[in-house]
Order: structure tokens, then sequence, then C-alpha cells
């Protein structure tokens, strides 16, 4: 076993520990067992490993795999749901968001939902309008699920385990440009990464940038192009969007004195929304700058590759936030 390994090997590896460690999970989808092993061959091999009975394939149905993973939750199980795209989620809207997320206190708190869905963006690779789209906002406006969104292998392998073991819903949403990013593996010990913690993958004293998932590498990558001009970035990776560990975020800001937030849901109400607000407010007579947001912009994703990198945010894009909002107005 290597050193390093894939986003794609980080989720396998996540998924498999999980089957392997507790029999109450299970995994069920759209062809995710052997022969295919998933569109994106995440979990290929794992029925074989497992059983049949453990990864299921479903009928082309993403209400009926919700909805059959929510109830397996109510009876105790440990349900991996995947729904294939995540433009597709929405024919699944009203199980996760009126039955699974609703669950605990629909009961008084007596019925926990521990059911983990787990989805991918297919953004970056051309596949247009409705097989493109980064969701994650309409999520975090609904109380009673959680959203995790990784950025690197050893993140997306320990906070899929958290997911998947946590007594609540949980999105965990990943992205299938990231797939072949390769990354170190985390120490054997260290089991599940804790959900609702944000983490600093780069220092810098000049400004903030507020990321997450695709967007952690673009601003890591505009971050050593500034550094050539004296302008260090501090990068956070925000990891968990709900709940939103906003610590760091106000800690990093409050001393670098500047924010850029940076995502790939459209930037008209997303999540840079809430994070631009929540810094303004917290820090309110500290900022040196006006926090800016970087987003994709409010128009369908075009299926032509050209047109779809001109809607998502970028490492230029990026840069010339971080620019604009340095200015002159450092010290």
């Amino acid at each position: 076993m290597t050193d390093t390994y894939t986003m794609g090997q980080a989720l396998h590896a996540a998924l498999d520990g999980a089957l392997a460690d507790d029999e109450r999970v299970f995994l069920l989808g759209e062809d995710i067992a052997d022969p295919g092993g998933g569109v994106t061959g995440v979990t290929r091999g794992l029925s074989t490993k497992h059983g049949h009975d453990r990864v299921l394939d479903t009928p082309i149905s993403e209400s009926a795999i919700a909805g059959a993973a929510i109830g397996a939750a109510l009876e105790g199980l440990l349900p991996v749901a995947e729904i294939m795209i995540m433009d597709f989620i929405g024919i699944a809207f009203d199980q996760i968001v009126n039955h699974g997320a609703k669950a605990r206190f629909m009961s008084g708190g007596r019925t926990p939902c521990p059911v983990t869905f787990r989805t991918s963006v297919f953004g970056g690779t051309g596949n247009g309008a409705t097989h493109s789209q980064s969701l994650e906002a309409l999520f975090m406006h609904l109380p009673g699920i959680k959203v995790v969104m990784p950025s690197t292998p050893a993140d997306a392998e320990r906070l899929l385990r958290a997911a998947i073991f946590d007594p609540d819903p949980c999105l965990f949403i990943d992205e299938t440009a990231l797939y072949g990013v390769k990354g170190p593996r985390p120490a054997p010990a260290g089991g599940a990464l804790p959900l609702g913690r944000a983490d600093v993958k780069r220092a810098g004293d000049d400004v903030t940038v507020i990321t997450y998932g695709r967007g952690v590498r673009d601003a890591l990558a505009a971050a050593d192009t500034l550094s050539a001009d004296g302008i260090e970035a501090e990068i956070v990776d925000l990891r968990t969007l709900v709940p939103l560990y906003l610590a760091t975020v106000l800690e990093s800001v409050g001393r670098t004195r500047r924010a850029v937030i940076a995502h790939y849901a459209t930037e008209f109400a997303g999540p840079g929304a809430e994070l631009a607000a929540r810094i303004s407010h917290d820090l309110f007579g500290q900022l040196r700058a006006p926090v800016v947001r970087v987003g994709s912009r409010f128009v369908p994703i075009p299926a032509s590759v050209g047109l779809e990198a001109e809607v998502y945010p970028s490492t230029t894009r990026i840069e010339e936030a971080v620019r604009k909002v340095v200015g002159g107005s450092r010290g």
C-alpha cells in the first residue's frame, strides 16, 4: 500500500471499511453492485467482497432509493444511499427533506435517522445543465440534515466514515473532477473526522479565502501566484457546510481583516451569502474591505467545456478578487 491515494480510492476505502466494521452498514443505489461497480467505479468490488445483500442494485428511482434507506435507518440500520448524480436528487427531495431530515424532530427526539445520502457533482466534464450543478446551498437551507463536501482524499475518507456513523441524516457530496486528485493517506489510527470542523489548508496574514471542495484547489493555486507578488492568503477549507464551523473563519478573518469566499454553487443566494453576512456582522468595524464572493454565474451550465469554464469560479477569478480586496488596504 502506497502512502498516497486518489479521491476515488479514498471514497472506496471509506465504504469498504464501514462495511467491514459494522454489519448494520449497507449500500444501495443504481448500478453500484458488480460487475458495474457504480458509474464512477467507487463501489467496484464491494458487492463481491461483502455480498449482494449488503451492496444492493436498485431500480432507477431516486425516490425509492431514498425512501428505502430512510426506512432502514429508522429500523436501526446504517444505509448509504447513492444518488448517482446530484442533479437527480430533486426526485428524492420529499423523502430526504420531509421524512429523513425531520424524523428526530417529529418523534420528539425518540427516533434518530442515521442515513447517509452520497451523491456526486459531475461539473467540469461537459455534461450540460442537468448533470453539472452544485446544489449544496439548497440543503443548507433545510434543518435536520448535515452537509459535507471534502476537498482532499484523506478528508473524504474520514468524513464519509463520520457521516455513515452519525445518528442524523447526512448529505455527503463528492465531485468527480477531484476523483483523480492524489493526497496522503490518513494515519491508521486517524479514524473518522468529526463533522463540523473547518481546516486551515494554508496559512497567511493578508487575506482569508474561505472555500470547500473544488474551490480549495483553485484557492491554493491562486495563493501560490499571489505569494510571488507579496500577498499571503490564508485558505480555510470549511469541509462541513452544516454544521457550519464559524470559529475558524472568524478567527482567521479577524486577524487578516479581509475575506474572499469561493464556491462552485451559484454566487446568487449561495453559501457565500450566509458567510459574508456572518463575517460582516460579527467583525463589523474590523474589516479593511468589504467581503467579496466568487461563485458560479447565475445561468444554466452549458454543455460546451469552454463555456462551462466561464460559468464556474477559477484560480484567475479568485486571484482578481483577492487583489481587489487587498488593493491599497494593506497594513
